[in-house]
Formats: C-alpha cells, structure tokens, sequence
C-alpha cells in the first residue's frame, strides 16, 4: 500500500507540470481524485483513485472523459492514458476507448486490443 509520503512524492517531485483533479459530487464529497501530468501536447492520466463505495460509478472512465474535454478545452491533441495490463480488471476500462494508439519500438501504432 501507498503511503502518504508515496502520494505526495508522485506529485512534488516529479520532473513535469503535475497537477492533481478532484471530483466531487453534487454535495461536495470527494467522490475521485486523478493525478495528471500536463505534457507540450496534452495531459497524462498517471493515476485515479475513488472512494471504493462509489465503484459502480465508472469514476476511472468519467475521470478520463474529462481529460479529453480538458485538452479539447486548451487546444491539446493527446490524452495518455498509460500502460495497460489486458489481464487487469481494473484497467479494462481503458480498451473500452476509440483510436487507441500504443508506443513500440517504431513509433505509435493503430491498436486494437482483443476483447
């Protein structure tokens, strides 16, 4: 498990513009958090977290549907999303995404993941 100097780490010291977004509901409770890096061409979706009572909720997709509206917002053409592990649960909500592109040895590529 993280730690709060794990946490905090990953923000302060980090060699790019870092920033942290958080998502409340229509009270105001913290309902997600996403930690994201703010690249020359768009933003990198380092990574989301959410109250685990709100599960159901797609908060991961929702946080990512907002990153691209943010960079549509500031004229940015990329949202990274970060790896992906095709036998992890909890990142198969990032194959659910159109024009998917991976980086390999000789540039980024069309990909479409096996579903």
């Amino acid at each position: 498990a993280m730690t709060y100097a794990d946490y905090r780490s990953m923000v302060e010291d980090s060699a790019v513009r870092t920033a942290v977004a958080e998502f409340r509901d229509a009270e105001g409770a913290l309902a997600a958090v996403a930690l994201i890096d703010r690249l020359d061409d768009g933003f990198s979706a380092v990574y989301t977290f959410y109250d685990p009572s709100r599960g159901k909720e797609s908060l991961g997709t929702w946080s990512i549907l907002w990153l691209v509206e943010e960079c549509r917002r500031q004229g940015l053409p990329y949202v990274y999303l970060g790896y992906w592990i095709e036998e992890s649960p909890k990142m198969a909500y990032k194959a659910r995404f159109p024009a998917l592109e991976r980086l390999t040895g000789k540039g980024w590529a069309a990909f479409a993941p096996s579903r």
